[in-house]
């Protein structure tokens, strides 16, 4: 490990060298400066599997003259990434963030962050780029497979999780992607039209979460647009919101390729430029020397990057990785992971004693559906087959591919397969979307299964009463056969050990315990933002506003097919005596709530306790819950336990973008305890001592019902013009109420009303010590409930 001071380096830099450094080196490294024996770092890709090329690393690609390069591993199709192993390096394809998502487990997700940290060490990479935490707007996002969840505080704890195990095993990460990466339509110059309380409760909240629980040493700045500028180039965005709010101190990089002015971008807090550009450095570099760019904002990032480089040189531990006990951890992982979402009459778990004849449906049962297409796309070090996983654990299994690719096929191979069925005492139908169309480039364009599958599916449950469905899809799914087939497990993408997990779920090995991250709707019209998806001229408005996923259903009261936070089991879980710390909650204050959980059943299980906070009469725009806080939980037959789960004080707060902060809105929450995000068991009331006035700040054209209804607005224009009229104040506020059904502004309806002409500034003045009257009195919660 070569030690050096950061500052001393800089001070000794040229210009140019300087630029080398904020550039990158060629296409995964940084620059190294070999008279002061710093040494390049190596990052890659890998959300859930460390994805390493051999020629770009090893071989030190060039990011501008092997452009091409680059794309084909972009879109690599995950079909197609057996034919890399030539050039790629083996690693473990952990389950993808749909899938592990759905453990809602923080410490599960630091144990994936250790085993990520593990093989990045044996392979000789420093930093990886991931984990990837965008909001899943919409199921149809082709990289919503990459992603955990719709809700923020899931997606903020799980990757927390996941950043510490990294961390922890000094491996750098790099959270991605910053912000409102939601689809991959016209991905490098989309423009995500977002109003700011949005992005504050939805958009960011993970990332603001992410960053203050486990201060990741980089965060990435995405490829798209947000709100009219370029997001690598977005000052408001990488300085005043991520390094001035929420005191982020480490390195921000580019997405590959993603600067378009590197000037403009570096000025905003984009530290590093990746890949290596001649153009973009050359640019920098004329910029510095014109003066346009600051020396200090050059030095400043400068001495990020060479503190990420000797953070990573410290961590350096090349010690071999043992991948045969990871794909172990990979197949628990996936267990912990799948979703049970239907099992009538308890037809699962399978009795290998009594199961009978199984027929195994499904290409994917041969060829594992492990994960999706892109950046993240891993080389597995070994694939579970499921059907080979399914015949070790039952005696009499046969086997039927039922579709193909090939349309003209499909009639034939559905006869076979209902032929197949009807000698069977069980079927299980391996089904999935369209293997490698989705993923980095593109977005699905239904929520339907691959040509043929649900057809297949339709046709076999109405011959046959025991129909299992096993599931491999990036995120929701229509499924119009539901109600005929007799239970759904549920993988999505849940990499290289799913083959054994599905097995031991359908066998009763493991108890299922994954629950949903993301609503799955009925039809593809009651999407969130459906209206205005993928938008329209290079602009794409967020017109559901705060209300994304689970509280868009909510809202508008939409029956989905599966709300968020569902999953079943092959126990039963009780809740009981929900007890709060405290009954009274003011600004700046949380609590704690505990509940008693007791598994009801005869099996082992883990329950995934869920915390919704439900408003009562709030002042600004509110979703009808929201998701604050989980638990999970594990259960002997009959064991109960008692669970508690803190909320903060910002976990009651909304954000107000007229106030520009966030405050405490509402007067009395509910807090809802379940087990899913429609199925509440316990419920209890707390008083907010609400940490604003109820009324919004007076303008100039603030209408008279608003001054009237305002009492301490009321009591300061009645004082002015009692002043300024030579009356008493009861005449006064007479005078007042005599404007209170018009719709023009206070001043504009005393003129015009009263033939009253008062002077601007005095006006002003007036305005402007109400709006300071009612700040002081946020600050005193006694003074404003008595002036209320």
């Amino acid at each position: 490990m070569t030690a050096f001071d950061a500052k001393t380096v800089i001070a000794s830099l040229t210009h140019a060298e300087k630029v080398d450094l904020l550039s990158g080196f060629n296409m995964w490294k940084t620059r190294a400066i070999e008279r002061f024996g710093i040494p390049s770092i190596v990052m890659t890709d890998g959300t859930y599997g460390v994805r390493y090329s051999v020629d770009q690393i090893d071989n030190d690609m060039k990011g501008g003259q092997d452009f091409d390069a680059f794309l084909g591993v972009v879109n690599r199709r995950a079909n197609d990434v057996q034919t890399a192993w030539g050039t790629m390096k083996a690693a473990t394809c952990f389950p993808n963030g749909s899938s592990l998502g759905c453990s809602w487990d923080v410490d599960l997700a630091h144990e994936l962050g250790a085993a990520l940290a593990r093989e990045c060490q044996a392979l000789g990479v420093h930093v990886l780029l991931g984990p990837g935490i965008n909001i899943r707007r919409t199921p149809l996002g082709g990289r919503a497979y990459e992603y955990y969840a719709e809700d923020p505080v899931l997606t903020g704890d799980i990757a927390a999780g996941v950043i510490n195990g990294m961390q922890d095993g000094g491996v750098g990460a790099s959270l991605k992607h910053f912000a409102c990466n939601n689809s991959e339509v016209e991905r490098t110059t989309m423009d995500s039209v977002v109003e700011e309380r949005a992005l504050r409760e939805i958009y960011l909240l993970g990332f603001e979460r992410a960053v203050a629980k486990s201060r990741p040493w980089t965060v990435m700045s995405a490829y798209n647009r947000l709100n009219g500028v370029q997001a690598a180039e977005n000052h408001w965005l990488l300085t005043e919101v991520l390094r001035e709010d929420w005191g982020f101190e480490g390195l921000v990089m580019s997405d590959w390729q993603g600067v378009k002015d590197r000037p403009a971008s570096l000025i905003a807090g984009n530290d590093l430029d990746m890949p290596e550009s001649s153009t973009r450095k050359e640019d920098l570099l004329a910029a510095i020397e014109a003066g346009t760019v600051p020396m200090a904002v050059v030095d400043s990032a400068c001495e990020r990057v060479l503190v990420l480089v000797g953070r990573a040189l410290a961590g350096e531990d090349r010690r071999p990785c043992d991948f045969t006990a990871h794909h172990a951890l990979a197949r628990r992982f996936a267990a912990e992971s799948i979703v049970l979402l239907r099992n009538e009459d308890g037809l699962l778990p399978l009795d290998p004693g009594k199961a009978g004849r199984i027929l195994v449906i499904g290409e994917s049962a041969t060829e594992a559906v492990i994960q999706g297409s892109g950046c993240a796309t891993t080389t597995p070090t070994f694939v579970d087959r499921p059907l080979d996983e399914i015949r070790r654990l039952a005696a009499q299994v046969d086997h039927v591919v039922g579709t193909s690719d090939d349309p003209a096929r499909h009639e034939a191979l559905r006869q076979e397969a209902l032929a197949a069925a009807a000698r069977a005492d069980t079927v299980i139908v391996f089904a999935n979307t369209i293997v490698g169309y989705d993923g980095e480039g593109s977005d699905r364009r239904d929520l339907a299964l691959a040509p043929g599958q649900d057809a297949l599916i339709a046709a076999l449950a109405a011959a046959h009463p025991k129909v299992i469905v096993v599931l491999a899809n990036p995120d929701a799914v229509a499924m119009p056969w539901l109600d005929a087939v007799g239970a759904v497990v549920e993988t999505f993408f849940s990499g290289q050990g799913m083959g054994a997990a599905v097995a031991d779920i359908l066998f009763g090995r493991v108890s299922p315990s994954g629950k949903l991250t993301t609503t799955f709707p009925k039809r593809i019209e009651d999407i969130p933002g459906y209206p205005t998806y993928p938008g329209e001229n290079g602009r794409h408005l967020y017109c559901e506003g705060i209300h994304v996923g689970y509280r868009h259903y909510d809202k508008r009261g939409i029956e989905p097919l599966f709300p968020f936070g569902f999953g079943l089991s092959y126990t039963s879980f009780a809740y009981a005596d929900l007890t709060l710390d405290r009954t009274r909650v003011g600004p700046g204050e949380g609590l704690t709530a505990s509940v008693s959980v007791t598994n009801t059943g005869a099996r082992a299980g883990k329950e995934i306790v869920q915390l919704y906070l439900q408003p009562t009469a709030p002042r600004l725009q509110a979703s009808p819950r929201n998701l604050r806080g989980f638990v999970k939980v594990a259960l002997e037959p009959g064991e109960t336990r008692r669970v508690r789960i803190a909320l903060t004080a910002r976990d009651f707060e909304a954000f107000d973008p007229a106030r520009g902060g966030w405050v405490l809105d509402t007067d009395v929450v509910t807090v809802a305890i379940g087990a899913s995000s429609r199925d509440i068991r316990l419920e209890a009331r707390v008083q907010c001592d609400a940490g604003v006035v109820r009324h919004r700040p007076v303008a100039w054209d603030t209408q008279p019902i608003f001054i009237l209804e305002n009492p301490i607005a009321r009591k300061a224009f009645a004082g002015f013009l009692a002043g300024k009229l030579a009356v008493n104040e009861a005449d006064a506020e007479r005078l007042l109420e005599h404007c209170r059904n018009s719709f023009f502004g206070i001043v504009t309806s005393l003129d015009r009303r009263l033939r009253l002409r008062f002077d601007r500034d005095e006006v002003e003045a007036l305005i402007a010590s109400i709006n300071a009257g009612m700040r002081a009195l946020e600050q005193q919660p006694a003074l404003r409930d008595a002036a209320e």
